[in-house]
């Protein structure tokens, strides 16, 4: 059965069985072309069953949305549904009882079994119930590369991150940026996370975040990973775009000859008709260590007294997990699929990548699955000011990054 005909009988069934049409305003962050055509697939399955998605699209970054998002549902202004990403971000709304247990229905859809890796339900579970359905898994871990800016520049399109930098004179001689990159917080601190991974490996990172090894983030391995940055930084000193998409435009139009940035970035690839392995090319791990990063997406649901807002609240988390809509939704996202049960040979080059890294095992956590949101911020503060001034050192920077580390939480 096609996957268009699997998805209408679907929404024909949910319809049929829905107890009354509801309104349900749905918040989130994903306001870029590529993330507008993603989300769009949830809003489409949703409204086929009778209901309404209300879209409450917050415009900026997850750091400006979910201020909002916690502010409204701390001040008796819940919405329906919210997005937050995989972790430690709803933990204080969890522990409050504002969330909607959705215990019964992960038991019913057997999501135990179908969500894959297993952490993925575990960063929605306190205390034995389960508070999110995961949609999706996106991985910090790529480097997007222009096949054009580096023909331009004369020189063959890099297979890892030594000879990225070993291409971004030619780069910059052909009036090229060699590292597009946003003025955004998250945006740098995402960056130095992924060069962190690939320069330092993943048992140090699991040290430093996982463990909280001052000492380890203090030491040479560590130094390597902030020399590395201050490379990168000076390549990325003349990307004075503000938005990630921007960015990733960069690279699109052959401005730029790369970007760090996460696996959402594919989304605006295809919305610029563009495809993996002609126009751009894919680095997990920079080409250096390939491993996938569970974080991601999940969305939580306000509690509420009105049992059609708190039934159809439910039929939307169903619906978010089920296969049809998880195919539809991250084959647009870019993202992969949190279910290991379906079929995604439709994927393109860079997304087979990722499928057959999830599929190894090589796999880590997410820094918001461990590291508490106030230390994140003053990581995200300390990044900033690193990136944004070139007169501050390696050293300067490792040791106020170990000072933070010792405190973390």
């Amino acid at each position: 059965m096609k996957l268009t005909t699997k998805l209408m009988a679907t929404a024909a069934f949910l319809s049929a069985t829905a107890v009354s049409a509801t309104e349900l305003e749905v918040t989130h962050w994903w306001t870029s072309g590529g993330e507008a055509a993603a989300v769009s697939e949830f809003a489409k399955a949703f409204d086929a069953t009778g209901n309404t998605w209300v879209d409450g699209a917050i415009a900026g970054s997850g750091g400006t949305a979910r201020p909002i998002i916690i502010s409204r549902i701390l001040g008796g202004d819940p919405m329906g549904a919210t997005q937050l990403n995989h972790g430690r971000q709803a933990e204080e709304l969890v522990e409050a009882g504002l969330m909607l247990d959705l215990t019964d229905i992960a038991t019913e859809g057997d999501w135990a079994n179908v969500v894959n890796p297993t952490s993925l339900l575990d960063a929605c579970t306190l205390d034995g119930k389960i508070y999110c359905v995961p949609v999706n898994i996106h991985s910090w871990q790529w480097i997007w590369l222009s096949n054009k800016a580096f023909a331009d520049a004369g020189v063959d399109t890099p297979t890892n991150w030594d000879e990225f930098v070993a291409a971004a004179p030619a780069l910059e001689a052909a009036g090229k940026v060699p590292l597009a990159m946003g003025q955004q917080p998250w945006q740098s601190n995402g960056a130095f996370g992924v060069i962190a991974i690939a320069i330092g490996g993943q048992d140090l990172w699991n040290k430093i975040n996982v463990d909280k090894d001052a000492e380890a983030a203090a030491g040479p391995e560590m130094a390597k990973v902030f020399e590395a940055a201050v490379v990168a930084r000076e390549m990325a000193s003349k990307s004075r775009v503000q938005d990630w998409n921007q960015a990733t435009n960069m690279v699109i139009t052959g401005e730029a000859g790369g970007q760090i940035m996460g696996d959402w970035a594919q989304g605006e690839f295809q919305i610029a008709g563009q495809t993996a392995g002609n126009e751009y090319e894919c680095l997990p791990g920079l080409g250096v260590n390939e491993v996938i990063s569970t974080g991601g997406d999940a969305f939580y649901f306000p509690k509420n007294d009105d049992p059609d807002i708190t039934a159809a609240q439910k039929e939307l988390a169903k619906l978010m997990i089920s296969q049809e809509v998880q195919v539809a939704f991250n084959l647009k996202k870019g993202s992969l699929p949190v279910r290991g049960d379906i079929d995604l040979s439709s994927a393109n080059d860079c997304m087979q990548k990722g499928l057959k890294i999830l599929a190894d095992g090589n796999v880590m956590v997410s820094g918001d699955e461990v590291l508490s949101a106030d230390t994140q911020g003053q990581i995200e503060d300390l990044m900033v000011e690193f990136w944004n001034d070139p007169s501050y050192s390696a050293a300067d920077a490792q040791a106020a990054y170990a000072a933070i580390i010792a405190e973390a939480d």
